[in-house]
């Protein structure tokens, strides 16, 4: 079983424009509201490739029910921790040229009362679970080291995979993680450098390994991924799709790397799945032919030993 904590829920908002004109009228074609957040989108994709999901995190008393109600359709087991104001909402605008621009809220806050409350709830649901993940970012209130006491809090026996930025990420990786999951453009900010090798990005995951990190998952978006564990790496390159959407697409790769984790895989395999979650993620406009869409691209990627 799999546990997936969201502290900070989003209702995410994407508009389609003609063009995004800044300081002038915009007209939007499309608009679309998805209940979810970092971790449960994660869960939901889970789901979606047939595997079992627990979801937890807190949730927010104004707008929160459409989110269990969407969760329900799911069939996602769900347990949060409820707190008063209301959920964020995250603006993801894009254009016809499928340039995306975000706008991301804060999220209410959330009293330490509640924090202990999740941490506990968090060490509860674990106890069936062999891997836990925790990603996104964390509302007004919370300490940066919350994902660090979720690590020290959960049974050691289960693999913490953790994707967010900044301090969160580092406070938590010194803790000892399993994974973690940064995109390109997250790991040129937290490492302040720009990569223009594979050589170059596998050194630099080198260091969140003697930091204390197991693993390091690379997103390099359209171009695939590198997993590495400081001994051995390896690269897929990502199938050739029509893109409908970006959005949640490396939430979906932690979901299928969880996946293949919990099956015991071996290192290719794992970013193999990931890849494969990631790629069908973008291709999907339904969800109801996410799970066929993986299992379409995931023969026709190729994963590769990076010998250095």
């Amino acid at each position: 079983m799999i546990l997936t904590i969201c502290p900070n829920p989003s209702v995410d908002c994407t508009i389609e424009l003609d063009s995004l004109n800044v300081g002038r009228l915009n007209r939007i074609i499309n608009k679309q509201e998805i209940y979810a957040g970092k971790a449960l989108n994660v869960a939901i994709s889970i789901k979606r490739l047939g595997s079992d999901c627990i979801a937890t995190g807190f949730m927010f008393e104004e707008n929160g029910r459409q989110f269990i109600d969407q969760f329900s359709q799911e069939g996602l087991t769900c347990d949060f921790v409820w707190n008063p104001g209301s959920v964020r909402v995250n603006y993801k605008i894009i254009d016809n040229k499928s340039m995306m621009t975000e706008i991301n809220d804060r999220g209410s806050l959330v009293a330490l009362d509640k924090q202990e409350e999740l941490l506990n709830l968090a060490c509860s649901m674990s106890q069936n679970c062999s891997i836990a993940v925790m990603s996104g970012s964390l509302p007004q209130g919370v300490s940066k080291d919350f994902y660090a006491q979720l690590c020290t809090r959960l049974p050691k026996r289960v693999k913490r995979i953790v994707d967010a930025e900044g301090e969160p990420l580092f406070n938590a990786v010194k803790q000892g993680v399993y994974m973690i999951k940064p995109n390109i453009e997250e790991f040129e900010r937290l490492t302040k450098k720009q990569f223009g090798t594979k050589r170059d990005m596998v050194s630099a995951c080198r260091q969140f390994i003697d930091m204390g990190a197991e693993n390091v998952l690379l997103s390099l978006g359209s171009e695939g991924a590198i997993l590495t564990n400081g001994s051995k790496s390896y690269f897929c390159k990502s199938a050739s799709v029509a893109v409908n959407s970006t959005v949640g697409a490396g939430d979906s790769m932690v979901a299928a790397a969880a996946i293949a984790i919990e099956k015991s895989a071996d290192m290719p395999e794992i970013l193999k799945c990931a890849v494969a979650g990631g790629t069908a993620r973008v291709a999907s406009r339904e969800p109801k032919v996410y799970k066929e869409k993986y299992q379409e691209i995931y023969p026709k990627l190729i994963v590769e030993e990076l010998n250095y």
